[in-house]
């Protein structure tokens, strides 16, 4: 069932969102040649427990994930594993982070250059971002999730890229993962319809290569089966009188 939060509630989602887009920025500035990924990782936390909040990421599912945030290198989709494993120059890394704060949730993502990436990596970060702005000019009140997927396939497939089917976003309130799915293809006019009140996830998760992913043996990690780099670029929505308002969002430095 696809819930409808209240102002009150909006304002909560505001504010687990804007903690989500504090350790992000922190992340972003940490991600440099020599960090490891368990390093991102133990930065997310002390933010999200210096705020009184908390990681839902951390045992959730089966098997339990071991984190509290998502640190997917270069080929890697999703759901990859904070390690001892260090970032190194050319790499391309998405930091993938859920904050609960006061029972509400936020959700966002971004890939980040490692020093000095290829062309191609770049420009498929940048796309990726692209992306997820076409499909958010789709996500206003009277329209259908349909409209955002396409509008993101669409995108991404203007650039020869892969777009991934078996991951998709997400609603999002009191908990990290609820109704409507939002798949980033499909056909316009198409699935739930959006109204005010409404908060879900837009996420592309964009590959360079082929479409096809396969989940290794941790049970979380998901890279391209190709194994050319993938991208993610994802913010939590809320549906307003004035349209959609991100609440995860700011502004990057790099």
């Amino acid at each position: 069932m696809v819930e409808i939060l209240n102002d009150s509630e909006l304002d909560k989602m505001r504010a687990a969102g804007r903690l989500v887009a504090k350790i992000l920025k922190a992340l972003e500035k940490a991600a440099v040649p020599g960090v490891t990924t368990k390093e991102l990782d133990d930065i997310a936390q002390d933010i999200i427990k210096e705020a009184g909040g908390s990681a839902p990421c951390v045992g959730y599912g089966r098997p339990p994930f071991p984190a509290a945030i998502c640190t997917s290198v270069n080929e890697v989709v999703v759901h990859g594993i904070p390690s001892s494993r260090k970032l190194c120059e050319g790499d391309i890394v998405t930091c993938d982070v859920v904050a609960e704060l006061d029972g509400f949730m936020g959700d966002a993502a971004r890939t980040f250059l490692i020093g000095e990436v290829s062309e191609d990596k770049r420009l498929l970060v940048e796309r990726t971002k692209e992306c997820f702005f076409k499909g958010l000019e789709q996500a206003h009140e009277g329209n259908r999730i349909g409209d955002i997927s396409h509008a993101v396939q669409t995108c991404a497939e203007s650039y020869g890229y892969g777009v991934v089917r078996e991951l998709e976003g997400h609603g999002i309130g009191r908990n990290m993962h609820q109704d409507p799915d939002v798949p980033n293809y499909g056909k316009p006019g198409r699935g739930h319809r959006i109204y005010k009140g409404m908060a879900f996830c837009i996420e592309p998760m964009i590959t360079m290569g082929r479409r096809e992913v396969y989940l290794e043996s941790d049970g979380w990690t998901v890279p391209t089966c190709d194994g050319l780099p993938s991208a993610h670029y994802e913010n939590t929505i809320i549906i307003t009188d004035q349209g959609p308002e991100m609440t995860t969002y700011y502004e990057e430095e790099k």
